[in-house]
């Protein structure tokens, strides 16, 4: 079982605690450069640690990131290096600055803000589908120009001549595609019209949807369209069949990357394939050259790609994607199909020549021998083998294209080799070709309900973590024990000690569910060495899982980093962007208990301020209505706070006594001080009035504020009677000349 702490007596490395010196760190070299940089790291301390390749990547989900982070990841397990992941963009991630201590050289994907700070470290940089024009490091790319050029010669043999092209131009790899689509145009004779390169808002299906209208109004005369994405095309495409419009035969269409949902759209959409996981794999394989000082081409690589031919261009059937020149001899006829076959899977990735077709594919060796045994008559083929072998396939391929054309390859075989089989062979190979398909379908029915199961557990996962970390104490989900429900198999959760300098991290809670040890809650790191490498599981160090750095935000407060080790955080999140989810979440939880303690301590200050309140009224009726001789013949009644029924009661008691002890003539109810009158109050004062009136004396109103004064008038007390003055000064330079007994004094009453 996991752990939410652990590792509380575990020597902490240097940098816990205090930021760590500059004795130790490692020397970074320059890019690409042999030295120091070939060599194992070093951490504060002397310690050793593995090679890390840092990646800084502002998504970890989705057809394209998920399937690139997985391609860096392998290649790096497969040289010995760590994998490190920052989500976010370079500014958000404080890079270089984040985990510096940590990483050996970096790769930026698709969002280059910030990147110049992050060339400046000194350190291996290359970028990943675009390449910045500020920054002169390798990039990884894919060959946009081949691929979009086989797109638009193919439908030029199909004889298209007005051809669109759509995509979101902010994009780096879609600008590149429109530009191959004006050359190839231009390389067929026929002049780029720039009516018909057509703007999206985005990558996605809506951004296809949104330009609808404009392609649309191209039509007739427009007969096809390249989009820079498959999401664009598939969006265009429902948009299109809702006005009517029949692809192909009104209208054709071709796509570029081949995503998952290309081969089951309707029609089928032909597209440009390129793979995703090759783009982070050459990646991740030039980014450790760099770092071991080998040699590397300095404008970085170019992925190839391929376009498979479907139905949305006008071709009825599934392209023959082997269509060899010559027959091999019968010697060699097996080891050949089985070297075709796994090339088939493969493309448009090439099968080196040293390396075997059982190597990829270790049931094809047995999928050949059974087909060659149907042939000669033998035993009919167990299906179970013929599942198990394909099975292996759809983890190469999953694309169901490509799998039936190894049947369609196999079927094929007898007129490659110039041998017409006779009618009982030919029923016995079809036999078997159907057992094959079969097996097939089976195979990628059940790639698919695995698929569908680990949508249900990220559901369910999800479904976990939301209730523990909105629905949780403070500690519960800061100790991290949430992380039990997920594939994480370490975690680590510190936050900034200054949110305003971002320079040192608290840790707040850890995880391990391996006994590896964790930091102690309350110690502190240096970013530069966050997390440090003596504090990671072994599965991190070895390589073994991939390390991602998680910034927690929300929308008042960057907060800190989760640290996470697993298994399976990218490969598994799918479009549902799980992890980010987690982070999101988390900020979330953060940000309610901040806004709770303000409450908390707003509610004490109010508190306060009540027992303030509370006793200053307390002081004021233990003052009651104070009775001041302020000029001869003259009372001044300095009146302060609320005025209950009570006290306008003890007001119109203290006026009379103090008119008929001091013989007044004038009375100033100072109401300066009193907030608000209600009825009550403005009868009493009434009352107080004509009381001081049957004494021979009147009252005179003093800072009646115009509230107070409408509030006389709705309660029906004669304001005209009720003399007032603005202030206790003008009443004073009316009434002091005449003490308060002439003809001055009632003059000057307003």
């Amino acid at each position: 079982m996991g752990q939410g702490r652990q590792g509380s007596g575990v020597p902490l490395p240097e940098q816990w605690g205090e930021l760590p010196g500059t004795a130790g760190r490692q020397a970074r070299g320059k890019t690409g450069v042999s030295g120091p940089d070939a060599r194992p790291a070093e951490v504060p301390g002397g310690a050793a640690r593995p090679r890390t390749v840092g990646v800084i990547a502002p998504f970890l989900s989705g057809a394209f990131w998920g399937p690139v982070l997985i391609g860096i990841h392998e290649s790096a397990r497969q040289r010995g290096l760590r994998t490190l992941v920052l989500r976010g963009t370079p500014p958000e991630v404080q890079a270089p600055s984040l985990a510096r201590e940590q990483v050996d050289g970096w790769i930026v994907i698709i969002e280059f803000e910030g990147l110049e700070e992050l060339a400046r470290a000194g350190i291996p940089l290359i970028t990943l589908g675009a390449r910045p024009a500020e920054i002169d490091c390798p990039a990884v790319l894919p060959d946009n120009h081949g691929g979009i050029r086989s797109a638009v010669r193919h439908l030029i043999e199909h004889g298209h001549r007005r051809i669109a092209f759509v995509g979101n131009f902010a994009a780096y790899d879609v600008r590149e595609r429109r530009d191959a689509y004006e050359d190839t145009l231009a390389e067929a004779g026929i002049p780029a019209d720039p009516e018909l390169i057509i703007p999206c808002d985005n990558n996605m299906y809506s951004g296809g949807r949104a330009a609808a209208p404009a392609l649309l109004a191209k039509l007739p005369a427009c007969t096809a369209a390249v989009f820079g994405t498959d999401k664009n095309a598939l969006g265009m495409m429902s948009a299109m069949k809702a006005a009517g419009v029949r692809i192909p035969e009104d209208f054709a269409i071709i796509g570029f990357d081949d995503v998952v949902e290309a081969q089951s759209a309707d029609p089928p959409l032909t597209t440009v394939r390129q793979r995703f996981e090759m783009m982070g794999s050459a990646a991740g394989d030039l980014l450790a050259s760099m770092i071991a000082g080998e040699a590397f081409p300095p404008e970085g690589v170019r992925t190839a790609n391929l376009l498979v031919v479907r139905s949305s261009c006008g071709c009825n059937v599934i392209q023959n994607f082997l269509d060899t020149e010559g027959a091999a001899s019968d010697e060699d006829a097996g080891g050949a199909a089985a070297r075709q076959m796994v090339e088939l899977l493969l493309l448009p990735q090439p099968l080196p020549p040293d390396t075997p077709p059982a190597a990829v594919w270790p049931g094809v060796t047995r999928v050949v021998e059974m087909y060659f045994a149907a042939l000669r008559g033998a035993a009919p083929a167990p299906a179970a083998e013929l599942e198990r072998a394909y099975r292996q396939a759809v983890d190469i391929t999953p694309d169901l294209g490509t799998l039936l054309a190894t049947a369609r390859l196999l079927a094929q075989l007898p007129e490659r080799r110039g041998a017409p089989l006779d009618a009982a062979a030919r029923r016995r190979v079809e036999d078997f070709l159907e057992l094959l398909r079969l097996a097939i379908a089976r195979a990628r029915l059940e790639a698919e309900t695995q698929h569908v199961h680990q949508l249900g557990v990220l559901a369910r996962t999800n479904h976990d973590v939301s209730f523990a970390l909105l629905g949780g104490t403070r500690q519960e989900y800061r100790s991290l024990a949430w992380l039990e429900t997920t594939t994480a198999v370490w975690g680590c959760l510190a936050l900034w000690e200054d949110p305003a300098t971002r320079e040192r991290l608290v840790v707040a809670g850890a995880y391990s569910r391996d006994g590896s040890p964790v930091p102690p809650d309350g110690s502190r790191c240096a970013r530069e060495a966050f997390p440090p490498a003596e504090m990671l599981p072994a599965s991190a160090t070895d390589g073994t899982f991939m390390v991602l750095l998680l910034p927690i935000r929300s929308a008042q407060r960057d907060w800190g980093i989760l640290a996470l080790v697993g298994p399976t955080l990218v490969a598994m999140t799918g479009d549902e962007g799980t992890v980010a989810i987690w982070g999101t979440l988390l900020g979330a939880a953060l940000e309610r208990d901040a806004l709770l303690e303000s409450l908390s301590s707003q509610h004490a200050d109010l508190q306060k301020a009540v027992a303030i309140e509370r006793a200053l009224w307390e002081t004021v009726r233990e003052l009651g209505c104070p009775i001041i001789p302020l000029l001869p013949g003259v009372l001044l009644v300095p009146l302060i706070g609320m005025i209950d029924g009570g006290r306008a009661q003890q007001v119109l008691e203290k006026v009379a006594e103090g008119v008929s002890r001091h013989e007044a003539l004038c009375v100033l109810l100072d109401l300066t001080g009193v907030p608000f009158l209600d009825a009550q109050v403005a009868h009493f004062l009434g009352m107080t009035r004509r009381a001081a009136a049957l004494l021979g004396a009147r009252v005179y109103l003093v800072g009646v504020r115009p509230d107070i004064a409408t509030r006389l008038v709705d309660v029906d007390v004669d304001v005209g009677e009720l003399a007032t003055f603005a202030s206790l000064s003008a009443a004073l330079r009316e009434l002091a000349p005449a003490g308060g007994r002439g003809p001055q004094a009632r003059r000057g009453a307003r």
